[in-house]
């Protein structure tokens, strides 16, 4: 007879965490030819937003998306709300442009051009200055709170506050002429919505490239999660090379590692120790990775020091890997099919867009029909409706517009058909249209009215209006 199993003691609950917690990156300052390239990006950029800012044209500001008088100035071109389509346009431009540059060198734009990046990398030069390298940060956060390390933190915060607030205050110049915003802060006169956003951008500046930092790219940054569906094998990312890299491992100087079966990598860890993100790069393509090759101006230095050829980890392909392609064989295989067609595309797009802003006319014109008088019998006997022009001068210079009519036999205007519109401005005023009874059908009639500039015959505008017959 069977003896009955007795039971298993209850287990105890194991807390299972979704999240991981987070580690502080303490990056390593590096210098090679690719960290040249991140500086000289950092310069041209910054000079870019905020000198751009004080660049004048015309007497005016050069770049100004001024909301409250709801018109973009771009050097030269005034846009208004009706030409969304040119911003459609730059969108597409921009998404077909991401696209190229992803299918081709991946996160290239990241490494060097995105903002989190930048400001990052602006964050960490104050904080090196200021509390020193790598190893001197890690110390300095270990020791316990006395005057220095106060005294250094209080620096360290309070140049990162400075350059968060001027950068909030730059972006808002772009939407405020900046003359007027340096006198609202002046006279303490600035809006509401002035003061939420300098102050709004500004601490998400310090926050995002003085504490979040890589949590921002790995985590808040969509672009990390879709860009895996624009690689493919031969796209160029950064690549570690495990044929001729491992067995890793460290070995004393003048050893043969092949002899000892160790590959090129000695082991040293420096290429983590210098990423942004925290990531091992050996262990393949991950989405944290940012391409801002840091890993390889510092593994190229140590290949030099240990008298190895340089490249164990560079930019390379999946396929060139695989199959130990030559530089030839690698830029070969980046004009591929996927590639063209977005070059394409990109080109025909900007052709397109370019050629349109070219030929923009600028004047706009709004006809709306006074709808509390339909339709009255002048003096002489004719109909006459009444309309509302608007139109709307988008260049820098001022123009006289004429107002004629067309559509029915016998139409004109009836009084001054001349008016002058400054630059960039709206000016709006009533229009009679007279005709004679019998031109046309009771009811609604079509005519068109054209308005061109006296001093520009290229500059004109043809619409169509109802005009209503009793």
């Amino acid at each position: 007879m069977s003896q009955d199993k007795k039971p298993s003691p209850p287990t105890e609950p194991v807390l299972v965490s979704m999240y991981e917690k987070r580690k502080k990156i303490y990056a390593k300052g590096v210098r090679g030819f690719f960290d040249n390239w991140r500086i000289i990006m950092v310069i041209i950029t910054q000079i870019a937003f905020y000198g751009g800012l004080w660049l004048e044209w015309n007497d005016r500001q050069a770049l100004l998306f001024h909301l409250v008088e709801r018109k973009f100035y771009i050097f030269g071109l005034v846009f208004w709300p009706q030409d969304v389509i040119y911003l459609t346009a730059l969108l597409i431009i921009s998404a077909y442009a991401l696209f190229l540059v992803t299918a081709v060198a991946g996160r290239l734009f990241c490494g060097y051009a995105c903002p989190q990046t930048v400001y990052t990398q602006l964050f960490m030069w104050i904080e090196n200055w200021v509390e020193g390298d790598r190893n001197a940060r890690m110390k300095l956060d270990k020791a316990p709170l006395n005057a220095r390390k106060l005294r250094l933190k209080s620096t360290k915060f309070f140049l990162w506050g400075l350059l968060s607030l001027w950068t909030g205050f730059t972006l808002v110049g772009y939407f405020t002429p900046v003359d007027e915003l340096i006198n609202n802060v002046r006279t303490n006169t600035l809006g509401s919505w002035e003061i939420f956003w300098i102050f709004c951008y500004g601490g998400f500046t310090f926050l995002f490239a003085g504490f979040m930092r890589e949590q921002v790219c790995k985590y808040m940054c969509p672009y990390a999660r879709f860009q895996s569906v624009m690689f493919d094998p031969d796209t160029l990312i950064i690549s570690y090379d495990p044929a001729r890299g491992e067995n890793r491992g460290a070995r004393k100087k003048g050893v043969d590692p092949k002899a000892a079966g160790l590959g090129d990598c000695i082991d040293c860890g420096q290429c983590v120790h210098v990423c942004p993100t925290g990531i091992d790069i050996r262990n393949g393509l991950q989405y944290e990775c940012i391409g801002c090759a840091a890993c390889i101006d510092v593994c190229d230095d140590v290949m030099e020091k240990v008298g190895l050829p340089k490249g164990l980890i560079r930019y390379s392909t999946e396929n060139a890997l695989a199959s130990k392609f030559e530089k030839k064989e690698i830029l070969a295989h980046i004009v591929r099919p996927r590639i063209l067609l977005y070059t394409v595309i990109l080109i025909v797009i900007t052709l397109i867009s370019g050629w349109f802003l070219m030929h923009r006319i600028p004047l706009k014109v709004d006809i709306i029909r006074d709808r509390s008088t339909l339709a009255r019998e002048a003096d002489d006997g004719r109909i006459e409706n009444v309309y509302m022009l608007q139109i709307m001068n988008t260049s820098e210079e001022a123009h006289r517009f004429k107002v004629t009519v067309d559509g029915l036999e016998g139409a004109e205007i009836a009084g001054d058909n001349e008016v002058d519109v400054a630059p960039a401005a709206l000016h709006s005023f009533n229009t009679i249209v007279r005709v004679p009874p019998e031109s046309g059908k009771a009811g609604a009639n079509q005519i068109h009215l054209t308005i061109v500039a006296t001093d520009n015959p290229e500059i004109i505008v043809r619409e169509k209006a109802s005009f209503l017959l009793p």
